[in-house]
Parts: C-alpha cells; sequence; structure tokens
C-alpha cells in the first residue's frame, strides 16, 4: 500500500481537527474511507461536498477507485471556497 499524506483545508481542518495526517491506500476511495474510519461526524458530511487533488492534479468528476496513489503522495481535500 502507499503511503499518503491527506492534507485537510478550511472547513475539512476543522471538522477533522488536524491540518494534515497519513494515511495508507492504492486509491483515493480507500484513502477516503480511511478518513472516515478515523474521524466520523461533521467530516463525513464536509467530504460530500469537497474537491480532491492528488499530487497537485484535479481529480474531478473521476471515480475515487480509479484514482491511483503512489508511494509518498499527497491528497488535498477541498472544501467549496466562498468569494471569488
Amino acid at each position: 500500500m502507499a503511503k499518503v499524506t491527506v492534507r485537510y483545508w478550511a472547513a475539512a481542518k476543522a471538522a477533522a481537527g488536524v491540518a494534515e495526517e497519513a494515511h495508507e491506500a492504492d486509491t483515493l476511495a480507500e484513502a477516503l474511507d480511511a478518513v472516515r474510519g478515523r474521524h466520523s461526524g461533521e467530516l463525513e458530511r464536509v467530504l460530500l461536498r469537497c474537491s480532491f487533488l492528488v499530487d497537485g492534479d484535479p481529480v474531478g468528476k473521476r471515480a475515487h477507485e480509479t484514482v491511483r496513489l503512489a508511494d509518498g503522495g499527497t491528497v488535498e481535500v477541498l472544501p467549496p471556497f466562498a468569494g471569488g
């Protein structure tokens, strides 16, 4: 399994209670399952509205099961931002 850093921004950071943490996962879906397992409640609701970057690349509408993670990679969890 790949060891990745999950970074939380804005409302996701507040809901997780941390700015970042390590997880082991081979796909984005597995990483998000691990995040949900560690943080229940508000973060689960926030994740429904988030977009994601994997190593700087937007995931967009791709199925999370198809997004492979590289060892040492980074997943950015980005809630909707207000403003322009």
